[in-house]
């Protein structure tokens, strides 16, 4: 099986040290781990082997870089290791110009959907799909270093969660299931016949299950074979309350059995389904899969599993039917530990590259960020508001990362620096939270001087608009002059006017568990550091488009200058 027997180990970069995360940790005395092991979004998770190293990669959806890489030799602890897309793809000739060209406009919840990771004859694949586009894959020496440019592998609307399967007589395959809202069909999967090189398909792509009757809503393939069948492992049921099946043939093409492994069963895990089957390189079977958990996206969990009788019994099977409950605790797996940590949270700003954990919402630019690590410091430039704005929703330029968990602090230190040349006021910058609502403390150059503002917008990404709830001045300070050389008195450039160091902070709490979990956040605001002084009161955090909410900054001008407000964020730091 690809994603297991390849028995050397990669040759890659030394993980470098990370430190223990400061929000979550899946690590357990005892030799235990709980789930979820990333407490975070990281949905439609899946997960291939190297010799002893694993790797991961996700749905990315609207947010770039994409498809970012995880690494972990132990199946607990993981650490981001960089993105397959670091700016986005090509738009197909007929979407040009259209309502799906992110050229054009963001685009919420497309792009980037269910990817699968294989090792195959010294490369690394992603397959993936644009529910508007079709199939695509990039691939790699090394996950740690530059993905290639994608290749579109089947193009056509509707074709989505797509995953191969090189066989042993040297032919390969495509298995993807299709999307109802752009196929006018669901709850059927499809195999293909691949090129050996996996750049295309090279035949008719055929229906080999039809779940409308047993299976409804089936979707996200992974494609595997063992002990002489074909395995189909595909979610069914929806998102937030599905089931996973398993499919078996001696064929390929089918017919194929059919059988669910995993249901939430008598546990709290609402929807256990979705995932990565891997055998470890010391014998045992897991299965990585995904809960929904609303506000907080798509959480990734560890299961222990078994065959029986060709089947795998995903998490523990108390009752003995042969599909297993998932687990919430376990022992872990008998690998090599890789340390104690999660995905990365907190940010100093000391590197001349972003941090991994931070993404655009869409293919991004160059011109909008400097990453000062002189002055340990990232600079957000101001970017024009695009065309019909009508609310942070519509900003590709806002820079953002995942949730870390249920119930965390977010605070960070910011200054505000306006464009003096603006003689229309209106720019404005600041830190936010947001998915289908937001939330956000920013500040505001206004004709009175600069104010930072709470303000929250329920229905955002359906055009609503945003309702100020408090607001305050803030004080205007000269920014210390950086010029050392000698000028002529009239060639030194004055100072800009900027505010006095402003913290922030957002407090996130959850109530309920499973399907009924609720979010909440409390924002404040403090002059030195010390004192926090609340702005409003708590907003309802709500999911995004097919993500979980997201925590992070903006800037953005209400028209083209020759030059932009700043936003300067000294750190960002994550706390139970």
């Amino acid at each position: 099986m690809v994603v297991a027997m390849t028995s050397f180990l990669l040759n890659t970069t030394p993980m470098k040290a990370q430190s223990p995360s400061n929000t979550w940790n899946p690590n357990l005395p005892g030799g235990k781990y709980r789930n979820p092991i990333i407490d975070a979004d990281y949905s439609d998770p899946d997960v291939c082997r190297v010799g002893n190293d694993y790797y991961m990669t996700s749905s990315s959806f609207a947010n770039f870089p994409g498809l970012q890489i995880l690494h972990s030799t132990d199946l607990v602890n993981w650490e981001l290791i960089g993105s397959a897309f670091k700016d986005g793809y090509p738009v197909l000739p007929e979407y040009q110009g259209t309502d799906l060209d992110w050229h054009k406009k963001i685009q919420h919840g497309n792009y980037v959907w269910a990817p699968s990771i294989r090792y195959h004859d010294g490369w690394f694949y992603i397959y993936c799909g644009d529910p508007d586009q079709g199939l695509f894959m990039t691939k790699t020496r090394n996950p740690r270093e530059t993905w290639s440019e994608p290749v579109w592998v089947m193009k056509g609307k509707g074709l989505i969660d797509c995953c191969p399967l090189w066989d042993e007589d040297g032919k390969a395959y495509l298995s993807h299931g299709c999307a109802g809202s752009r196929a006018g069909v669901k709850s059927v999967l499809f195999v293909a016949p691949m090129s050996p090189d996996g750049t295309k398909v090279i035949g008719p792509s055929q229906i080999v299950y039809d779940g409308h009757e047993d299976q409804p809503t089936i979707e996200g393939t992974k494609f595997y074979k063992r002990n002489g069948y074909y395995y189909i492992f595909s979610p069914a049921g929806g998102v937030k309350y599905g089931w996973q099946v398993e499919l078996r043939s001696k064929n390929p093409y089918g017919p194929y059995e059919e059988y669910v492994g995993l249901a939430q069963g008598k546990s709290k895990i609402n929807g256990p389904h979705q995932g990565a089957w891997v055998d470890t390189q010391n014998g045992e079977d897991w299965f990585l899969h995904f809960q929904d958990k609303h506000a907080y996206g798509r959480v990734v969990h560890l299961q222990p599993a078994r065959w029986k009788n060709d089947w795998l019994v995903i998490g523990e099977d108390k009752d003995g039917d042969g599909c297993g409950d998932p687990v919430q605790t376990w022992k872990k797996p008998n690998l090599p530990s890789s340390g104690n940590f999660q995905p990365a949270e907190d940010d100093d700003f000391n590197s001349t590259t972003l941090g991994l954990q931070w993404q655009f919402e869409g293919p991004y630019s160059q011109y909008w960020y400097f990453c000062d690590a002189a002055k340990s410091k990232l600079r957000l430039y101001g970017v024009q508001a695009p065309d019909n704005y009508k609310n942070l929703s519509d900003l590709q330029n806002a820079l953002m990362q995942k949730l870390p968990t249920e119930n965390f602090t977010a605070t960070a230190k910011l200054k505000f620096i306006p464009n003096p040349s603006y003689k229309q006021k209106g720019e404005e910058a600041g830190f936010m939270i947001k998915g289908l609502d937001y939330a956000a403390l920013k500040f505001v150059s206004t004709e009175n001087g600069c104010v930072l503002r709470y303000v929250t917008c329920l229905g955002a990404q359906k055009g609503k608009a945003e309702k100020t709830i408090a607001e305050i001045p803030v004080k205007m300070v000269k920014q210390a002059k950086p010029y050392t050389q000698k000028y002529a008195v009239d060639d030194i450039p004055q100072p800009r006017m900027g505010t006095v160091d402003v913290y922030v902070r957002a407090e996130v709490k959850s109530s309920g568990i499973g399907n009924n979990i609720k979010s909440h956040a409390q924002f404040y605001y403090s002059l030195d550091g010390k004192k926090y002084s609340k702005m409003g009161t708590p907003f309802e955090v709500k999911e995004g488009k097919w993500v979980g909410a997201k925590i992070g900054f903006f800037n953005m001008r209400p028209e083209t200058k020759n030059d932009a407000a700043f936003l300067d964020i000294d750190w960002i730091r994550f706390t139970k």
